[in-house]
């Protein structure tokens, strides 16, 4: 091991027993030296030959360390004098670069950000709020779909993919795929629709964003359900919208009880099942909404989540299929219905906005990736898609059933169920004297993911309770896990 000492250069270690490369070594000791404020700038330092002989290495090493440092605009070469550390380099560099090798130490002075980001919370890293385990929500029974069919689908359009499918670029996605949607939503979902409607998108998510920014101003007011999806108002906070809350009973948001501001721009609703009460939207009060929206010339974004999956009646028509002035934006996905990895979903726009919509996706992110969405669209026209869902219906109704019955039976009138007839999740409310976020924290200890319902109310005094998801759960394991919610709560 040599030591550098020299009054032009910093002292640094050369290790030949280390794995890094000599040049490395060199180049590093250098460039730290310099970010320390040890160098400033217009200092001389040693010639490549006298370096490497002050510390017995080849000169190739240095003269490499050099032409590296010299590019990257740390040292400057005059021609007859020397090299010496940028004078183009600036005076405070050891200000403003004090804590570059130690992060732990902090950074200093003005780092700037957007005011709007406090208003998006930080991503949940507790494992009881990402939905894994017995309750957790937006898991689907990922074990029962058809993955030797879907990788067949996925190796053909690998191995042999369409010319246009590799260099298309349509900010609205697969004309293909865009079609098989098309009539899918025709025919299960009563959706007044064509193919050039509809907007590919990366889950319900960006759907909610492009919405956001090709509809609102800052400020602008909308309404939103009270309790209510939080990532969806999460977007909408972050669009700098004001969002007024209308409250939603067992059928569902009523428009009637808005509050009464004028210049209200939409109201975001999920009138099939909504989240998380999981009420169905009668039909006077679709008929009222969209009544409303027309008379105040606002818009409704309809968010169809998981309708495909209803067990006491067939599936409800789509609040977008009775509006007959364009006034309604709908979102589906299927990641709720396939696998949540998936990221696919869609926008049924109104035709007058599609231009608009197309410019602000191709802005953002340009198109969708189009491999899986050949592949969906070959898996929804050979008909793997409406039989998984027809098995998956019968599947989730026997794991609600099972769930159901269990929470009687342990827990007899202790808990009130809402949103039971549709749907992956149901909803329980807890008498007076509980709190669910605690409940929820102490559950993780008995492998029980449970989602406290008052994260889902933003006005005051949230109910008590909680969302319990039964997709991913096998019906044998709901009864042992409702036994262990029993024991959890009531001891």
């Amino acid at each position: 091991m040599s030591h550098i000492g020299s009054p032009l250069s910093p002292v640094f270690t050369i290790d030949r027993d280390e794995a890094k490369p000599l040049h490395r070594q060199v180049y590093d000791g250098y460039r730290q030296a310099i970010l320390r404020g040890d160098l400033a700038p217009g200092q001389k330092i040693p010639s490549s030959r006298e370096l490497a002989a002050d510390v017995a290495i080849s000169r190739f090493p240095v003269l490499h360390a050099y032409a590296q440092l010299v590019a990257e605009g740390y040292f400057e070469s005059q021609t007859g004098s020397g090299t010496f550390i940028s004078s183009t380099l600036p005076e405070q560099i050891a200000v403003s670069n004090h804590h570059a090798e130690s992060p732990e130490s902090g950074a200093s002075g003005s780092r700037p950000v957007a005011r709007r980001n406090s208003v998006y919370p930080a991503f949940p890293r507790n494992s009881h709020l990402r939905g894994w385990g017995a309750f957790g929500l937006h898991q689907p029974a990922c074990d029962q779909f058809p993955f030797k069919i879907w990788s067949g689908l996925v190796n053909r359009h690998s191995n042999n993919p369409w010319q246009t499918s590799l260099q298309r670029v349509d900010p609205m996605g697969s004309l293909r795929f865009r079609q098989a949607i098309c009539r899918y939503l025709r025919t299960a979902r009563s959706v007044r629709c064509d193919p050039e409607q509809i907007m590919i998108v990366s889950g319900s998510q960006q759907a909610l964003d492009i919405t956001a920014r090709v509809l609102f101003n800052p400020g602008d007011t909308v309404l939103v359900e009270e309790p209510g999806y939080h990532l969806q108002r999460t977007v909408l906070a972050g669009a700098g919208c004001q969002l007024k809350l209308v409250p939603v009973d067992e059928q569902g948001m009523d428009i009637a009880k808005a509050p009464k501001y004028s210049g209200v721009k939409a109201a975001f609703v999920t009138p099939s099942h909504q989240f998380p009460l999981g009420s169905t939207m009668s039909a006077t009060r679709r008929l009222h909404l969209l009544n409303w929206a027309e008379r105040e010339g606002a818009w409704v974004v309809e968010d169809d989540y998981d309708s495909e999956f209803r067990f006491d009646s067939s599936p409800i028509a789509s609040l977008q299929g009775l509006d007959v002035n364009a006034r309604v934006i709908y979102i589906g996905t299927f990641s709720k219905i396939l696998f949540p990895s998936l990221r696919i979903g869609y926008i049924v726009i109104p035709r007058d906005l599609v231009g608009l919509f197309e410019a602000i996706r191709y802005a953002t992110d340009i198109f969708p990736p189009y491999l899986y969405q050949e592949v969906l669209a070959d898996f929804m026209e050979l008909g793997h898609l409406g039989r998984y869902i027809r098995k998956m219906r019968r599947i989730y109704g026997e794991r609600r059933s099972a769930l159901l019955e269990s929470l009687q039976a342990e827990f007899g009138d202790f808990f009130k169920v809402h949103g039971s007839s549709a749907g992956m999740q149901v909803a329980v409310t807890l008498p007076e004297g509980f709190n669910d976020i605690e409940i929820s924290a102490r559950g993780t200890t008995e492998r029980l993911m449970l989602w406290p319902l008052s994260r889902y109310y933003t006005g005051k005094n949230p109910r008590q309770g909680f969302v319990l998801g039964f997709g991913s759960v096998p019906a044998e394991h709901i009864r042992s896990a409702v036994k262990r919610l029993r024991s959890l709560i009531l001891g």
